[in-house]
């Protein structure tokens, strides 16, 4: 599986350019278990210097527990994770955590409380001498913006000051890579779109790689470099946040990361679909990896709600496409989602951006445009 180069690298990588097209770590067909019970499957991935990697899933589908395994918490049941050429875990043996040049920022942030923010920045730097340790922990307090704070303790923090200071430590001992569980899951949502940004810039501005679970796509997609989709213990797609969403490989990543439904349809031609939306026309022809779809073949369309929009119902509309009733109207702002239901009774999501003059019962046309189709033959 492939990922995008990362414009950052660490000062070690880029004094020897011949490193740069090897992955920093390489995951090989990994799986995880507990007892008897397999967790994670089979899972395959890589990432560079510099490059940040998403594992983004719901609760329960491994993402903490393969994690686990790149620190070298947990054994694996098969595969390996390699680390710089290094194999650091398979069957035959696990390095332990501390020598695996690894930060980690735990989903609780794991501060000690009788510790002050200077203490537990500087608690895994016992092996430095007293001005080396000083030296750090000053220049990690002015990365993490709290240069003031080194006295403190942390009940006396708030939540996204722990999230520094816990970041801060796990960047302390100048990591190769840095592991994130559920980081910023304890924060609010103001809190957390501004903090992921802020995170975001800060370890780019070190250099270094990271893995973020997460269960929050728009914090994915605002973090990462590349990501994966983990859903039932295997990885189903590796890649950036715009393949994900515009090229969705399964039905389960589309419905993921992006808002929308699956709606039956036979191709008419490779530019048109008939579907229970009505006779939807496309400017390009439908790909269907690896040939165009065939004239009559069935095919599921994935249409998100911003492709569908209420109109005006009209005699000539309604020859090509289906009518609706407004069930309901929510204004949200910047944009206004409409429930409408079908003709067929079903019910589908409409979110548009300008304007409309539709109420609920009212009766509307149902316009479709789908910029970039997602399709999925049967």
């Amino acid at each position: 599986m492939s990922s995008r180069n990362s414009s950052l690298h660490s000062a070690a990588s880029a004094s020897f350019p011949e490193q740069l097209s090897t992955p920093l770590l390489t995951v090989e067909s990994l799986s995880c278990a507990y007892a008897d019970h397999l967790i994670v499957s089979e899972v395959s991935f890589s990432i560079k210097e510099g490059e940040i990697a998403c594992l983004l899933g719901p609760s329960g589908c491994g993402k903490t527990t393969l994690l686990r395994a790149l620190a070298g918490f947990n054994t694996v049941a098969a595969g390996s994770i390699v680390m710089q050429g290094s194999e650091i875990s398979s069957m035959a043996a696990t390095l332990p955590p501390e020598k695996r040049q690894m930060g980690m920022v735990f989903q609780d942030y794991a501060l000690f409380p009788h510790l002050s923010v200077a203490d537990n920045i500087a608690f895994g730097l016992k092996s430095k001498n007293r001005i080396e340790r000083n030296a750090i922990i000053l220049s990690m307090l002015e990365l993490v913006r709290l240069p003031d704070l080194s006295k403190r303790y942390p009940h006396e923090l708030s939540g996204g000051q722990q999230q520094r200071v816990a970041l801060a430590r796990a960047l302390a001992s100048r990591p190769r890579l840095l592991l994130m569980d559920e980081p910023f899951s304890n924060l609010d949502t103001e809190m957390r779109k501004e903090l992921s940004l802020e995170v975001r810039d800060i370890i780019k501005q070190q250099g270094i790689a990271a893995v973020v679970v997460t269960h929050d796509q728009e914090e994915a997609f605002v973090i990462s470099d590349v990501l994966g989709i983990l859903a039932d213990g295997k990885l189903q797609q590796w890649g950036t946040a715009e393949s994900l969403y515009y090229q969705p490989e399964t039905v389960q990543v589309a419905k993921f990361v992006g808002e929308g439904e699956l709606f039956a349809g036979v191709c008419v031609s490779p530019t048109r679909v008939q579907t229970e939306l009505g006779l939807l026309e496309f400017a390009e022809p439908l790909l269907a990896e690896p040939i165009l779809l065939a004239a009559q073949q069935s095919v599921n369309l994935f249409i998100r709600p911003a492709d569908i929009s209420p109109v005006v119902c009209t005699e000539a509309h309604t020859k090509a496409h289906t009518k609706a009733r407004v069930l309901s109207r929510e204004f949200m702002g910047e944009a206004t989602r409409y429930n409408l239901q079908l003709d067929s009774g079903r019910t589908v999501s409409a979110l548009v951006r300008e304007l409309l003059p539709f109420k609920i019962d009212d009766v509307v046309g149902v316009d479709v445009a789908v910029h970039r189709p997602i399709v999925f033959p049967v």
